[in-house]
C-alpha cells in the first residue's frame, strides 16, 4: 500500500484552524506525508508539532522535544481531533517561542 502524502490544502486548513483558535503565531507547511506546525523565521523555523498522514482520513500526532527531535504520541485520528487534543492536553507545545 503506497504512503499517503499530505496536500497543500491540508496545510492551509490547519493554518486556518490554528488562527481561528488565536494561535496566529503558528503556521503549517506540507512536507511529504506530514504537515509541520512551526513558528519563527521561515529560514530558521522552530517546530512545535507535526501531523503525519497515515491513511486517507487518519493522521498521527508527533510533538517536538526541547532538543528539537520528534516524539510519537501514539494518538491517531482525524486531523481536527488531533489538533483539539494537542491544544487541550499539550498546550505548552504551541506556546510562542521567544
Amino acid at each position: 500500500m503506497p504512503k499517503q502524502h499530505a496536500a497543500p490544502e491540508h496545510a492551509a486548513a490547519i493554518s486556518s484552524f490554528l488562527a481561528a483558535q488565536g494561535l496566529s503565531h503558528l503556521r503549517a507547511r506540507k512536507y511529504g506525508q506530514m504537515v509541520i506546525i512551526e513558528s519563527g523565521p521561515e529560514a530558521d523555523p522552530s517546530g512545535h508539532a507535526r501531523l503525519r498522514r497515515d491513511t486517507v482520513h487518519f493522521w498521527t500526532l508527533e510533538i517536538a522535544t526541547h532538543t528539537g527531535r520528534w516524539e510519537k504520541t501514539g494518538f491517531r485520528g482525524l486531523w481536527q481531533d488531533l489538533l483539539k487534543r494537542l491544544m487541550a492536553d499539550f498546550p505548552w507545545t504551541l506556546a510562542r517561542i521567544e
